[in-house]
This record gives structure tokens, sequence and C-alpha cells, in this order.
């Protein structure tokens, strides 16, 4: 029941309208500390397998011309934070931030390998597609302005906090040479189409025949 509900119920009883008020306030209080601790929701498997069929098939190319410097980051989100603080505050659970926006407490666990820590300079904030693999799958021949809306994606499931360690195990490899852990392993999937598509990057073969198999089993 919401707190109107409440006091609607409860308005012949001032003490229980004063009981709801308080309730009502206590978990609001209590959530403000804690993030949902999550990259925006991907699309589901059966949307991501019928994107994944429509996306150009391509070897990748331009590999030796990337520098990552072409992808600006980390931009001004709101205020003093950037996106890195960002996704730090929405990823981890009671983050409290100072004046700077820069994480001082809280707690993260990271989605790649179950990695847990309390200080958010053990952690990576990693592009789901790297930004690596976009300049080799088209982002080459984009403007400065759509790669760095790309490199700061709050809105699509590009961004996620995770084990530094993770990250460099990573690196910039794809779906089929690299893989988080089995159980985020759908979710990952479902990511990668879903920013690949709304990029129309491309996807080699190897890619998406890794990309299917793990869709077909979601």
């Amino acid at each position: 029941m919401s707190a109107t509900s409440a006091i609607s119920a409860s308005r012949r009883t001032p003490a229980a309208v004063l009981g709801a008020l308080l309730l009502a306030l206590t978990a609001v209080l209590a959530g403000a500390g804690t993030a949902q601790a999550a990259l925006p929701t991907p699309v589901s498997a059966a949307t991501a397998r019928g994107y994944l069929a429509t996306l150009a098939v391509a070897a990748e190319s331009h590999t030796t011309t990337y520098d990552r410097a072409l992808f600006p980051h980390w931009i001004t989100v709101s205020g003093t934070c950037n996106t890195r603080e960002t996704v730090l505050k929405r990823d981890g659970s009671n983050v409290v931030t100072d004046a700077n926006c820069a994480a001082v407490s809280g707690s993260w666990v990271s989605v790649y390998d179950n990695a847990t820590t309390t200080s958010a300079s053990a952690f990576d904030i990693d592009h789901l597609v790297p930004l690596a693999e976009a300049w080799r799958s088209g982002a080459w021949a984009w403007t400065t302005a759509q790669r760095q809306a790309l490199a700061n994606d709050l809105t699509r499931p590009q961004l996620v906090a995770v084990s530094a360690s993770s990250n460099r195990s990573k690196g910039d490899q794809d779906p089929a040479n690299w893989l988080p852990q089995a159980s985020y392993r759908c979710t990952y999937a479902r990511a990668w189409v879903q920013v690949k598509y709304y990029y129309g990057l491309s996807v080699d073969s190897a890619e998406k025949s890794a990309l299917s198999s793990i869709l077909n089993g979601c």
C-alpha cells in the first residue's frame, strides 16, 4: 500500500496517519543510500536474437588505426559527477560520495566474476562493447560526437562497474574470445547485441556464432 493509500484508509485515526507518514519517510531514507547495483536492463533474449539477425556480418577492419583518445570520456554528467563516478554510484550499494563526486565508501560486486570490494579504485568501468571493438566494427567512420556518445552511454547497457582483474582479462575481446561468469552470459549477450544494434555496428562471423549460441540458451 502506498503512503497516500495508507493515509486515506486511516483518515479518522490521527495516530495511524502519523504512523503511515513515518513509515513512508523511513522507507525513502532507507532507499536513498542504496543504488540499484545494475546496468540498464537489456532487451529480452528473443528481441536480441531478432536484432542479431539484422546486424551486418563483416570482418573487422581499421585495427591499426584505433586510438582510445578518439572516444572522449569520461564526460561531465551532472554537477561535478562524470560518467565513471555516475556508474560507480549506480552500481554500488550504500555509496557515499564527497563534494567532488568521488566515492569514499560503499560496496561493489563484479557481475563478471563475482569479486567484491569496498574500494571504488579497485573497480573499473567497463565498456561492455569495448571501444576498440566498436572501432573495428564501424566506429572508425563515425564523428567524434558519435564516439563520445558510445563511450559515455548511460541509457543503453554499455557501461558497468566490474573488477579490474576481469576487465583486464576481457581487454577488447568480443564474445567469441571472452565471456563473463556463466550466470551472467545471457545478460551480457543481450546487452552486447542491443548496443551493437543501436549504434549500427557490425559483427564478425565468429562473434555472431558465439552470440547466437548464448542467446539460444537463454
